[in-house]
C-alpha cells in the first residue's frame, strides 16, 4: 500500500528509521527524524530541528535536491482538499523572506490530514 500510493501521488507514511539512516550525512548531532512522508519520489521529512524537501531528480533519481527549512522561518501554511472535479489536494508552506509558497500536490486527501497534522504539530 505505501509504495504504490507514493508512486500515484499520494502522501505515503515512510519508515522514519530508515530515513534517518538515509539522511545521516546531512543531520546536525541530535537531530531525530520524526516523521517522514513520500509524495511520487519526493520526500517531506520532520525532524525535531527542521523540515526537510528532498527532490529526486532525473531518471533514476539519483540526483537530488534538499531543502532544509527551520521550522521557526515557516510563517504560514495552508492545505487545499479535493473537490468533485478537483481531484488534487495541495499543501502550500510559506517561507520567511520567500513571497511565493512552496507547494506539493498530492492525488488525493487520503494522507494530507496527516501530513498537515504533523506540520502544525512543528511549525506552531
Amino acid at each position: 500500500m505505501g509504495i504504490l500510493d507514493a508512486i500515484l501521488g499520494n502522501a505515503a507514511e515512510t519508515d522514519a528509521q530508515e530515513i534517518q539512516l538515509e539522511l545521516q550525512q546531512l543531520l546536525a548531532p541530535g537531530e531525530t527524524v520524526r516523521a517522514a512522508y513520500a509524495v511520487i519520489r519526493d520526500l517531506l521529512v520532520f525532524t525535531s530541528k527542521r523540515l526537510i524537501l528532498v527532490d529526486k531528480q532525473g531518471v533514476t533519481g539519483k540526483k537530488r535536491e534538499y531543502l532544509s527549512i527551520p521550522y521557526r522561518s515557516i510563517e504560514r501554511f495552508s492545505m487545499e482538499t479535493t473537490g468533485h472535479f478537483d481531484l488534487d489536494a495541495e499543501i502550500k508552506i510559506w517561507v520567511r523572506g520567500q513571497t511565493e509558497p512552496i507547494s506539493k500536490t498530492f492525488r488525493n486527501d487520503k494522507n494530507i490530514h496527516d501530513v498537515y497534522r504533523v506540520l502544525s504539530e512543528f511549525a506552531l
